[in-house]
Protein backbone atom coordinates (compact mmCIF):
# COMPACT_ATOMS: atom_id res chain seq x y z
CA UNK A 1 0.00 0.00 0.00
CA UNK A 2 2.73 2.46 0.90
CA UNK A 3 4.92 1.75 -2.51
CA UNK A 4 1.31 2.20 -4.54
CA UNK A 5 1.37 5.34 -2.61
CA UNK A 6 4.60 6.28 -3.42
CA UNK A 7 4.06 5.79 -6.96
CA UNK A 8 1.56 7.79 -7.29
CA UNK A 9 2.91 11.09 -5.86
CA UNK A 10 5.94 9.72 -7.89
CA UNK A 11 3.41 9.98 -11.17
CA UNK A 12 2.03 13.51 -10.06
CA UNK A 13 5.61 14.85 -9.63
CA UNK A 14 6.37 13.75 -13.21
CA UNK A 15 3.59 14.93 -14.93
CA UNK A 16 3.75 18.21 -12.80
CA UNK A 17 7.34 18.24 -14.23
CA UNK A 18 6.15 17.68 -17.64
CA UNK A 19 3.98 20.66 -17.31
CA UNK A 20 6.60 22.98 -15.90
CA UNK A 21 8.91 22.07 -18.77
CA UNK A 22 6.22 22.74 -21.51
CA UNK A 23 5.31 25.73 -20.53
CA UNK A 24 9.09 26.94 -19.88
CA UNK A 25 9.39 25.81 -23.75
CA UNK A 26 6.62 27.21 -25.32
CA UNK A 27 7.46 30.49 -23.58
CA UNK A 28 10.81 30.17 -25.11
CA UNK A 29 9.72 29.30 -28.53
CA UNK A 30 8.61 26.02 -29.99
CA UNK A 31 9.48 26.10 -33.87
CA UNK A 32 6.58 26.98 -35.70
CA UNK A 33 4.73 28.31 -38.88
CA UNK A 34 5.24 32.30 -38.38
CA UNK A 35 4.33 35.42 -35.99
CA UNK A 36 1.45 34.88 -33.39
CA UNK A 37 -1.60 37.28 -33.66
CA UNK A 38 -0.52 38.79 -30.73
CA UNK A 39 3.22 39.92 -32.71
CA UNK A 40 1.56 40.63 -35.86
CA UNK A 41 -0.43 43.53 -33.84
CA UNK A 42 1.99 45.02 -31.81
CA UNK A 43 4.05 45.34 -34.98
CA UNK A 44 1.11 47.10 -37.04
CA UNK A 45 -0.87 49.89 -36.96
CA UNK A 46 -1.07 53.54 -38.42
CA UNK A 47 1.37 54.76 -35.28
CA UNK A 48 3.64 51.46 -35.14
CA UNK A 49 5.95 50.18 -38.44
CA UNK A 50 4.93 51.35 -41.45
CA UNK A 51 2.05 48.54 -42.70
CA UNK A 52 -1.22 49.61 -41.56
CA UNK A 53 -3.75 47.39 -39.67
CA UNK A 54 -7.14 47.05 -40.66
CA UNK A 55 -10.31 44.88 -39.48
CA UNK A 56 -12.76 43.82 -42.00
CA UNK A 57 -15.99 45.16 -41.75
CA UNK A 58 -18.87 46.48 -44.47
CA UNK A 59 -17.31 49.29 -44.71
CA UNK A 60 -13.97 47.75 -45.86
CA UNK A 61 -15.64 45.14 -48.34
CA UNK A 62 -17.18 47.80 -49.64
CA UNK A 63 -14.17 50.60 -49.81
CA UNK A 64 -12.11 47.67 -51.36
CA UNK A 65 -14.13 46.42 -53.99
CA UNK A 66 -12.92 46.44 -57.40
CA UNK A 67 -14.84 47.59 -60.71
CA UNK A 68 -14.48 44.96 -63.30
CA UNK A 69 -10.82 45.14 -64.44
CA UNK A 70 -11.15 43.54 -68.42
CA UNK A 71 -14.18 45.20 -71.24
CA UNK A 72 -13.76 46.18 -74.46
CA UNK A 73 -14.03 50.22 -74.88
CA UNK A 74 -16.02 51.91 -76.85
CA UNK A 75 -13.85 51.67 -80.10
CA UNK A 76 -14.90 47.76 -79.98
CA UNK A 77 -18.11 48.01 -79.22
CA UNK A 78 -19.11 50.43 -81.92
CA UNK A 79 -17.91 48.78 -84.88
CA UNK A 80 -19.62 46.81 -87.12
CA UNK A 81 -19.62 44.07 -89.11
CA UNK A 82 -17.55 44.33 -92.23
CA UNK A 83 -18.64 42.29 -95.20
CA UNK A 84 -17.03 38.83 -95.90
CA UNK A 85 -16.53 40.25 -99.54
CA UNK A 86 -15.03 44.09 -99.36
CA UNK A 87 -11.66 44.47 -100.99
CA UNK A 88 -8.86 45.10 -98.73
CA UNK A 89 -4.79 46.38 -99.38
CA UNK A 90 -3.09 43.51 -101.07
CA UNK A 91 -5.63 42.16 -102.96
CA UNK A 92 -5.26 41.12 -106.60
CA UNK A 93 -8.26 41.86 -109.04
CA UNK A 94 -9.28 41.26 -112.46
CA UNK A 95 -11.19 43.79 -114.61
CA UNK A 96 -12.83 42.80 -117.94
CA UNK A 97 -14.11 45.83 -120.08
CA UNK A 98 -17.10 45.47 -122.72
CA UNK A 99 -17.43 48.39 -124.97
CA UNK A 100 -20.07 48.30 -128.27
CA UNK A 101 -18.89 50.38 -130.32
CA UNK A 102 -16.00 50.38 -133.36
CA UNK A 103 -13.58 52.53 -131.69
CA UNK A 104 -13.75 51.64 -127.73
CA UNK A 105 -10.91 53.22 -125.50
CA UNK A 106 -9.84 50.01 -124.85
CA UNK A 107 -10.21 47.90 -128.50
CA UNK A 108 -12.59 47.52 -131.04
CA UNK A 109 -15.76 46.16 -131.55
CA UNK A 110 -14.24 43.13 -133.09
CA UNK A 111 -12.60 42.21 -129.90
CA UNK A 112 -15.48 42.66 -127.75
CA UNK A 113 -13.90 43.07 -124.28
CA UNK A 114 -10.67 43.80 -122.88
CA UNK A 115 -9.05 42.56 -120.15
CA UNK A 116 -7.65 44.22 -117.83
CA UNK A 117 -5.64 41.28 -115.64
CA UNK A 118 -3.98 41.71 -112.23
CA UNK A 119 -4.82 44.76 -110.96
CA UNK A 120 -3.50 44.86 -107.13
CA UNK A 121 -4.66 47.12 -104.36
CA UNK A 122 -2.01 48.98 -102.90
CA UNK A 123 -1.30 49.70 -99.02
CA UNK A 124 -3.63 52.62 -99.34
CA UNK A 125 -6.34 50.97 -100.69
CA UNK A 126 -6.49 52.48 -104.10
CA UNK A 127 -5.72 50.56 -107.59
CA UNK A 128 -4.97 52.80 -110.86
CA UNK A 129 -7.67 51.85 -114.11
CA UNK A 130 -6.81 53.33 -117.81
CA UNK A 131 -9.01 56.19 -118.80
CA UNK A 132 -10.90 56.33 -115.00
CA UNK A 133 -7.62 56.92 -112.80
CA UNK A 134 -6.95 56.10 -109.42
CA UNK A 135 -9.91 54.68 -107.38
CA UNK A 136 -10.01 53.53 -103.97
CA UNK A 137 -11.01 49.95 -103.89
CA UNK A 138 -10.57 48.96 -100.36
CA UNK A 139 -13.72 48.96 -98.43
CA UNK A 140 -15.92 47.77 -101.44
CA UNK A 141 -17.07 44.66 -102.42
CA UNK A 142 -16.48 44.25 -106.02
CA UNK A 143 -20.09 44.91 -106.95
CA UNK A 144 -19.62 48.70 -106.05
CA UNK A 145 -16.34 48.61 -107.72
CA UNK A 146 -17.99 47.87 -111.09
CA UNK A 147 -20.44 50.51 -110.13
CA UNK A 148 -18.07 52.99 -109.15
CA UNK A 149 -15.37 52.14 -112.70
CA UNK A 150 -18.75 51.86 -114.80
CA UNK A 151 -19.96 55.91 -113.62
CA UNK A 152 -16.13 57.14 -114.52
CA UNK A 153 -15.43 55.36 -118.17
CA UNK A 154 -19.62 56.12 -119.18
CA UNK A 155 -18.28 59.72 -119.92
CA UNK A 156 -15.88 58.53 -121.98
CA UNK A 157 -17.78 55.86 -123.88
CA UNK A 158 -21.08 54.84 -124.33
CA UNK A 159 -22.48 52.28 -122.04
CA UNK A 160 -19.59 50.30 -120.73
CA UNK A 161 -19.90 47.07 -119.26
CA UNK A 162 -17.29 46.03 -116.44
CA UNK A 163 -16.90 42.97 -114.78
CA UNK A 164 -14.71 43.04 -111.13
CA UNK A 165 -12.99 39.69 -109.73
CA UNK A 166 -10.67 38.89 -106.92
CA UNK A 167 -8.13 36.95 -108.08
CA UNK A 168 -5.58 36.36 -105.14
CA UNK A 169 -6.04 37.48 -101.41
CA UNK A 170 -8.19 36.69 -98.60
CA UNK A 171 -9.63 40.14 -98.18
CA UNK A 172 -10.59 40.29 -94.46
CA UNK A 173 -8.44 37.77 -92.15
CA UNK A 174 -7.94 37.71 -88.32
CA UNK A 175 -5.45 35.73 -86.33
CA UNK A 176 -5.93 33.36 -83.27
CA UNK A 177 -3.20 32.84 -80.99
CA UNK A 178 -3.31 30.81 -77.59
CA UNK A 179 -5.59 28.77 -76.04
CA UNK A 180 -7.84 27.56 -78.98
CA UNK A 181 -7.95 24.21 -80.62
CA UNK A 182 -6.76 24.86 -83.67
CA UNK A 183 -4.59 28.46 -83.71
CA UNK A 184 -3.75 30.43 -87.28
CA UNK A 185 -5.08 33.08 -89.74
CA UNK A 186 -8.55 32.95 -90.69
CA UNK A 187 -10.89 34.88 -92.91
CA UNK A 188 -13.65 37.26 -91.89
CA UNK A 189 -16.59 35.32 -93.42
CA UNK A 190 -20.27 36.23 -93.45
CA UNK A 191 -20.63 33.45 -90.59
CA UNK A 192 -17.58 34.79 -88.41
CA UNK A 193 -17.69 38.26 -88.33
CA UNK A 194 -18.17 38.74 -84.62
CA UNK A 195 -15.59 37.42 -81.96
CA UNK A 196 -17.60 34.23 -80.48
CA UNK A 197 -18.31 32.72 -84.28
CA UNK A 198 -14.54 33.24 -84.91
CA UNK A 199 -13.31 31.21 -81.60
CA UNK A 200 -15.85 28.63 -82.39
CA UNK A 201 -14.26 28.37 -86.10
CA UNK A 202 -10.86 28.11 -84.54
CA UNK A 203 -11.39 24.78 -82.53
CA UNK A 204 -13.60 26.87 -79.03
CA UNK A 205 -11.20 27.31 -75.86
CA UNK A 206 -8.90 24.99 -75.19
CA UNK A 207 -8.01 25.88 -70.90
CA UNK A 208 -10.33 25.79 -68.23
CA UNK A 209 -13.26 28.21 -69.38
CA UNK A 210 -13.66 29.68 -65.86
CA UNK A 211 -9.99 31.20 -65.81
CA UNK A 212 -9.83 31.85 -70.09
CA UNK A 213 -9.17 35.48 -70.55
CA UNK A 214 -9.44 36.85 -74.37
CA UNK A 215 -7.77 40.09 -75.59
CA UNK A 216 -8.25 41.50 -79.03
CA UNK A 217 -5.82 43.97 -80.29
CA UNK A 218 -6.85 46.27 -83.00
CA UNK A 219 -3.75 48.70 -84.46
CA UNK A 220 -3.05 50.57 -80.66
CA UNK A 221 -5.81 49.61 -79.35
CA UNK A 222 -6.67 46.31 -76.91
CA UNK A 223 -8.93 45.09 -74.81
CA UNK A 224 -9.42 41.98 -72.94
CA UNK A 225 -12.69 40.22 -71.24
CA UNK A 226 -13.35 36.90 -69.19
CA UNK A 227 -14.92 34.31 -71.69
CA UNK A 228 -17.74 33.67 -69.55
CA UNK A 229 -18.54 37.77 -70.30
CA UNK A 230 -18.27 37.30 -73.57
CA UNK A 231 -20.78 33.70 -72.66
CA UNK A 232 -23.32 36.28 -70.46
CA UNK A 233 -22.87 39.49 -72.36
CA UNK A 234 -23.99 40.06 -76.11
CA UNK A 235 -22.19 43.46 -76.71
CA UNK A 236 -19.00 41.52 -75.98
CA UNK A 237 -19.69 39.95 -78.82
CA UNK A 238 -17.77 42.64 -81.22
CA UNK A 239 -17.38 42.92 -85.14
CA UNK A 240 -14.50 41.69 -85.87
CA UNK A 241 -11.86 43.80 -88.32
CA UNK A 242 -8.89 42.93 -90.93
CA UNK A 243 -5.67 42.37 -89.06
CA UNK A 244 -7.40 41.83 -85.31
CA UNK A 245 -4.94 39.87 -82.85
CA UNK A 246 -6.96 36.94 -81.10
CA UNK A 247 -5.03 35.66 -77.95
CA UNK A 248 -6.89 33.16 -75.68
CA UNK A 249 -4.86 32.64 -72.56
CA UNK A 250 -5.23 31.35 -68.84
CA UNK A 251 -5.51 33.90 -65.85
CA UNK A 252 -1.86 34.17 -64.54
CA UNK A 253 -3.27 35.76 -60.99
CA UNK A 254 -2.37 34.11 -57.77
CA UNK A 255 -1.67 34.79 -53.94
CA UNK A 256 0.36 32.96 -51.52
CA UNK A 257 -1.06 30.90 -48.51
CA UNK A 258 1.14 30.82 -45.19
CA UNK A 259 0.75 29.58 -41.58
CA UNK A 260 -1.67 27.11 -40.22
CA UNK A 261 -3.41 26.01 -43.39
CA UNK A 262 -3.65 23.04 -46.02
CA UNK A 263 -0.78 24.29 -48.11
CA UNK A 264 2.08 26.28 -47.84
CA UNK A 265 2.60 27.59 -51.44
CA UNK A 266 1.60 29.69 -54.21
CA UNK A 267 -2.05 29.18 -54.99
CA UNK A 268 -3.62 30.10 -58.82
CA UNK A 269 -7.03 31.51 -58.88
CA UNK A 270 -9.42 29.23 -60.30
CA UNK A 271 -12.37 31.74 -61.22
CA UNK A 272 -12.50 35.80 -62.31
CA UNK A 273 -13.04 36.91 -58.57
CA UNK A 274 -11.83 34.98 -55.47
CA UNK A 275 -13.52 35.93 -51.72
CA UNK A 276 -10.76 35.10 -49.01
CA UNK A 277 -13.10 32.51 -47.95
CA UNK A 278 -13.10 30.39 -51.53
CA UNK A 279 -9.16 31.65 -51.59
CA UNK A 280 -8.93 29.52 -47.74
CA UNK A 281 -10.54 27.07 -48.87
CA UNK A 282 -8.52 26.71 -52.48
CA UNK A 283 -5.36 26.61 -49.61
CA UNK A 284 -6.80 23.76 -47.75
CA UNK A 285 -8.51 25.27 -45.42
CA UNK A 286 -8.12 26.57 -41.74
CA UNK A 287 -5.85 23.68 -39.64
CA UNK A 288 -7.99 22.11 -37.42
CA UNK A 289 -5.45 21.35 -34.82
CA UNK A 290 -3.26 25.17 -35.55
CA UNK A 291 -5.37 27.74 -36.42
CA UNK A 292 -5.99 30.55 -34.58
CA UNK A 293 -9.90 31.91 -36.35
CA UNK A 294 -9.50 35.14 -34.61
CA UNK A 295 -6.30 35.73 -36.54
CA UNK A 296 -6.49 35.47 -40.75
CA UNK A 297 -4.81 37.77 -41.92
CA UNK A 298 -4.67 39.18 -45.43
CA UNK A 299 -1.08 41.63 -46.54
CA UNK A 300 -1.48 43.65 -49.20
CA UNK A 301 0.11 46.82 -51.20
CA UNK A 302 -2.99 48.84 -50.94
CA UNK A 303 -3.12 51.91 -53.16
CA UNK A 304 -3.54 54.69 -52.40
CA UNK A 305 -7.14 55.57 -54.23
CA UNK A 306 -8.62 52.70 -51.87
CA UNK A 307 -6.60 53.86 -48.96
CA UNK A 308 -8.62 57.77 -49.32
CA UNK A 309 -11.70 55.88 -49.69
CA UNK A 310 -11.54 53.49 -47.05
CA UNK A 311 -10.11 55.78 -44.03
CA UNK A 312 -11.99 59.24 -45.34
CA UNK A 313 -8.28 60.77 -45.46
CA UNK A 314 -7.36 63.01 -48.56
CA UNK A 315 -3.82 63.47 -47.89
CA UNK A 316 -2.83 59.74 -48.26
CA UNK A 317 0.02 59.35 -51.09
CA UNK A 318 1.74 56.41 -52.66
CA UNK A 319 1.00 52.47 -51.68
CA UNK A 320 0.96 51.33 -48.09
CA UNK A 321 1.15 48.32 -46.52
CA UNK A 322 -1.35 46.76 -45.08
CA UNK A 323 -2.78 43.81 -42.79
CA UNK A 324 -6.85 43.36 -42.95
CA UNK A 325 -7.74 41.45 -39.95
CA UNK A 326 -10.76 38.58 -40.44
CA UNK A 327 -12.01 37.07 -37.39
CA UNK A 328 -14.21 33.86 -37.81
CA UNK A 329 -15.61 33.60 -34.29
CA UNK A 330 -17.86 37.44 -34.84
CA UNK A 331 -20.92 37.27 -35.76
CA UNK A 332 -20.52 38.07 -39.23
CA UNK A 333 -16.33 37.38 -40.05
CA UNK A 334 -17.88 34.28 -42.26
CA UNK A 335 -20.29 36.90 -44.09
CA UNK A 336 -17.28 39.26 -44.25
CA UNK A 337 -14.29 36.48 -45.29
CA UNK A 338 -16.95 35.77 -47.96
CA UNK A 339 -17.33 38.98 -49.36
CA UNK A 340 -13.44 40.82 -49.25
CA UNK A 341 -12.32 40.14 -52.27
CA UNK A 342 -8.58 38.61 -52.90
CA UNK A 343 -6.30 40.36 -54.96
CA UNK A 344 -3.21 39.29 -57.36
CA UNK A 345 -0.16 38.68 -55.18
CA UNK A 346 -2.01 38.68 -51.84
CA UNK A 347 -0.66 36.75 -48.70
CA UNK A 348 -3.41 34.71 -47.03
CA UNK A 349 -1.46 34.37 -43.48
CA UNK A 350 -3.41 32.00 -40.72
CA UNK A 351 -1.46 32.24 -37.47
CA UNK A 352 -1.62 29.29 -34.38
CA UNK A 353 -4.15 29.49 -31.95
CA UNK A 354 -1.89 29.96 -28.81
CA UNK A 355 -2.36 26.46 -27.28
CA UNK A 356 -0.83 24.89 -29.89
CA UNK A 357 2.35 25.76 -29.29
CA UNK A 358 2.05 24.36 -25.43
CA UNK A 359 0.86 21.25 -27.45
CA UNK A 360 3.79 21.15 -29.50
CA UNK A 361 6.03 22.01 -26.22
CA UNK A 362 4.01 19.16 -24.54
CA UNK A 363 4.86 16.88 -26.80
CA UNK A 364 8.28 17.49 -27.07
CA UNK A 365 9.07 17.38 -22.90
CA UNK A 366 6.40 13.79 -22.66
CA UNK A 367 8.33 11.67 -25.44
CA UNK A 368 11.66 11.43 -23.99
CA UNK A 369 10.10 11.20 -20.34
CA UNK A 370 7.92 7.98 -21.97
CA UNK A 371 10.54 7.04 -24.15
CA UNK A 372 12.83 7.07 -20.62
CA UNK A 373 10.08 5.19 -18.61
CA UNK A 374 9.67 2.49 -21.06
CA UNK A 375 13.34 1.54 -20.84
CA UNK A 376 13.25 1.40 -16.79
CA UNK A 377 10.11 -0.96 -17.51
CA UNK A 378 11.94 -3.12 -20.11
CA UNK A 379 15.39 -3.01 -17.91
CA UNK A 380 13.05 -4.67 -14.90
Amino acid sequence: MERWKTGAGHGFLQVLAILVAATVLAGCGMPRTGPTKSELFSGTGVELGDALLVVVDENVVRATAEPPAHGFGATFRNAQPVGADEIRPGDVLGLTVFENIDQGLYASAAQGSTPLREIQVDGSGHIFVPYAGRILAAGNTPEQLRQIITAKLDLQTPDPQIQVTRLAGDGATVSILGGVGAPGVYPIERSTRTLAPMLAGAGGIAIEEEVALISVTRGTSRGTIWLEDLYDNPHNDIALRPGDRIVVEQDRRAFTALGATGAQTRVPFDRAELSAMEAIALAGGLSAQLADPTGVFVLRDERPEVLRGMLGDASIQGERKVVYVLDFTQPNGIFEARDFMIRDDDTIYITEAPFSQFNKALAAVSLPVNTAGSIRTLAR
